[in-house]
């Protein structure tokens, strides 16, 4: 494990990037757990990679969301429903990694669902150049539904206690700390205790960002 300065991180990521040989455009998977900080790495890297002349996708599992009457069956804190119920990957797969893999066309949509109206979205299809990179951050992002879509594999890694605080800190102004907190607490760690003993995420990526001091964060590769 190595230590660096986030800089230092950020140009070691986008040399894993470049490193990446595909015919295709590179999809890059962001994983982590709620709050660990995969957003801003996400954005901080395209920055990176877009002054290095690469085209960028963004795009995240937020989009790909059910809408809310079916995401809830098992209740609005169930950690079980977090997991099984919350995420629409057949049209993940569908619209967004198979078209930027090696059988796709390259013709994408970056979004099914727009999470603030709670409605199903159609945005225009794109069509991606073959030297593309996808930047794609989410939960549960090397479940098998998923695994096999992407071409590097990166973890955020968080102390689980440690989001709680920060998603107070970044929620603070539209729901109360005691509504984060149960949500936290029954939802979303308790869902992410369960993909850690199910399907072991960390085994199976290429690179650990661990992210409790996003200034100084620790730098982790994994050979399988």
């Amino acid at each position: 494990m190595d230590q660096g300065t986030r800089d230092e991180v950020l140009g070691r990521l986008a040399e894993a990037v470049a490193s990446v040989t595909v015919a295709h455009p590179t999809r890059v998977a962001i994983d982590g757990p709620p709050a660990a900080g995969k957003t801003t790495l996400a954005n901080e890297l395209a920055a990176v990679l877009r002054t290095q002349g690469r085209d960028i996708i963004r795009a995240t599992i937020d989009d790909f969301l059910f809408p809310r009457a079916q995401r809830y069956p098992r209740g609005e804190y169930s950690a079980e429903g977090c997991y099984f119920d919350t995420h629409d990957y057949h049209a993940l797969n569908r619209v967004l990694l198979d078209p930027l893999g090696p059988a796709g066309d390259r013709r994408f949509q970056h979004a099914v669902y727009d999470r603030t109206a709670d409605t199903v979205l159609s945005p225009p299809v794109t069509t991606a150049p073959a030297d593309a990179v996808l930047l794609f951050d989410g939960v549960f992002l090397m479940r098998p539904e998923l695994i096999d879509r992407w071409d590097l594999r990166i973890f955020v890694s968080t102390a689980l206690e440690k989001t709680v605080d920060r998603a107070v800190i970044r929620e603070r102004r539209v729901t109360s700390q005691a509504e984060v907190e149960r949500r936290w607490r029954e939802r979303y760690i308790p869902s992410q205790q369960f993909y850690f003993a199910t399907v072991r995420p960390t085994d199976h990526v290429d690179i650990i960002v661990h992210n409790d001091e996003p200034q100084r964060p620790v730098w982790q590769t994994r050979t399988h």
